[in-house]
């Protein structure tokens, strides 16, 4: 089955009744057509109406004289220069400013980030977690009472043992020297479950595009969505007796907000993101979004083609300065690797329309990017979740993300198929998707980070994926059981399409 198409990638409807937020990724729109060849301006920029761009410079140095002039006089003003990748963040009211830009010498890439005028035009989110009542609190608590080294939810948490964490806990909870930043909607560091291990010098606001240091910018309003707060602590929630455990309960967690209020990640809030985290510090990201308005960018498309280059030279600084990057794969069945996929939701901070995209050419970002961990999500029985988009050669690893309690119910005490994260305000609650995947994996190479402290980014790549459990492709997979086919699987037990080279290990992660 393929799910529908939510405004972002982390909401997810699922059958059941549920409304459940999944992979937070937005996704980044696109023209009707697959990518117009003109250097058209985009179409809702008109006078007086500022949009955002990104220029991509040689890196290395601050932008020359004649760039800066060049900016200047087409209308730009820089909000900021990430000299070390060249990549200049700039708002004009020009419509026709990334076409001017282009033709400078010095400029190599230059594209509108948005197709939204300043502020964002979005409405409201699309996906809310099913909070746990107190009822479900008590019953809980009632489960965990019996069982001797469990935090108080930690029966609810079916995919703990799904990758052998609570086996993995019992030798480390990983260290507090290893950090993993959440690049998402914002985390509430007061919540009693992330407060004991929250990195605050790693924390930031970055939806400008350029860092928000004020105490406290990288938490949600009450308005914003819960998914940050989710996803921080799926990875790191302390096993300190209160509420749930994370996949490394002992390592620090940081927030780095790069979701706006309106729900979207914009590329110089994501460029912006990459590079805090690579300065800071941060031995793991964890991307659970796509980066808007365009779910796919295609590299024929000039302002596209700027994007995908701004936010691959901020992922791989990242990775250079010694940072795994972990992302989402998507929430709608898609094969990545098919020759054509048709996206009907980009541009989608404007109006979107049906393109016809080549996804080896047309990217979702940061997911598809070269280094990049990309995350396929399981529900409760292992197999591969109803939404989760797959391919072989594409896929890396595979993780729990839940799914409808319908298709995959996990084993009592465990009563939702979901998977259950700590939520603003000092609450809990279940959501589903691949958002929710990745954190489990990037709690994984956390804990291989822990266990080996002077591991470069590509040797904890290698140790997560020769740890992780090979899983055989799920031959035929009709997860709603109506007799049709929802998706196929190609590859062997140890490197295919829905699973990469197989389930996360936990236990591994600290025994290697």
């Amino acid at each position: 089955m393929t799910a529908p198409h939510p405004r972002h990638r982390r909401a997810l409807a699922i059958p059941a009744g549920l409304a459940v937020a999944a992979s937070l990724a937005l996704l980044p729109g696109t023209p009707a057509t697959a990518a117009p060849a003109a250097e058209a301006a985009p179409a809702t920029a008109t006078d007086g109406t500022s949009l955002s761009y990104v220029v991509n410079v040689s890196p290395g140095h601050r932008p020359s004289a004649t760039v800066r002039r060049a900016i200047a006089k087409a209308g730009g003003t820089i909000v900021t220069s990430y000299d070390r990748i060249g990549v200049i963040v700039v708002h004009s009211a020009n419509p026709d400013f990334a076409r001017t830009v282009r033709k400078v010498r010095g400029v190599q890439s230059a594209g509108a980030t948005r197709t939204a005028p300043l502020p964002s035009a979005a409405t409201t989110d699309t996906g809310a977690p099913r909070v746990l009542s107190g009822e479900d609190l008590a019953a809980a608590r009632a489960t965990s009472a019996k069982a001797e080294g469990q935090d108080p939810l930690e029966s609810l948490q079916w995919d703990l043992p799904a990758i052998k964490a609570d086996k993995a806990h019992e030798k480390s909870l990983g260290s507090e020297k290893v950090t993993v930043a959440v690049l998402d909607t914002g985390v509430d560091d007061t919540h009693p479950d992330i407060a004991p291990n929250f990195d605050r010098e790693a924390s930031v606001n970055c939806v400008a595009g350029k860092p928000d240091t004020t105490d406290g910018a990288w938490r949600p309003s009450a308005s914003e969505s819960p998914h940050g707060t989710h996803v921080a602590g799926e990875i790191a929630a302390a096993k300190n007796g209160i509420g749930m455990t994370g996949v490394a309960p002992g390592v620090k967690v940081s927030g780095i907000k790069v979701g706006n209020p309106d729900g979207f990640f914009y590329t110089e809030a994501v460029v912006c993101g990459f590079m805090w985290a690579a300065e800071h510090g941060v031995d793991v990201t964890n991307n659970s979004y796509y980066t808007d308005p365009w779910y796919f960018n295609c590299k024929d498309d000039p302002d596209q083609k700027a994007l995908v280059e701004a936010v691959s030279r901020a992922t791989r600084y990242a990775e250079k300065k010694g940072a795994v990057n972990v992302a989402a794969a998507g929430n709608e069945n898609y094969d990545l690797t098919s020759d054509e996929i048709t996206d009907p939701s980009s541009p989608n901070d404007t109006t979107p329309g049906d393109r016809t995209v080549d996804p080896s050419k047309c990217l979702d970002l940061p997911t598809q990017l070269p280094g990049v961990v990309t995350v396929a999500a399981t529900g409760a029985k292992g197999l591969k979740s109803s939404f989760s988009n797959y391919g072989r050669g594409v896929v890396d690893i595979a993780a729990p993300g839940g799914d409808s309690t319908a298709y995959q119910t996990p084993e009592p005490p465990a009563t939702s198929g979901l998977i259950l994260g700590t939520l603003p305000g000092g609450k809990w609650g279940y959501m589903a998707g691949t958002s929710m995947a990745s954190p489990h994996v990037a709690g994984v190479a956390a804990l291989i980070k822990s266990t080996h402290p002077h591991a470069s980014p590509a040797m904890v790549k290698a140790l997560l994926y020769a740890e992780a459990d090979a899983t055989a492709c799920t031959k035929p997979y009709d997860i709603d059981g109506d007799g049709k086919i929802d998706a196929v699987c190609e590859g062997p037990k140890n490197r295919n399409g829905f699973y990469g080279w197989g389930m996360a290990d936990a236990l591994d992660a600290v025994t290697w």
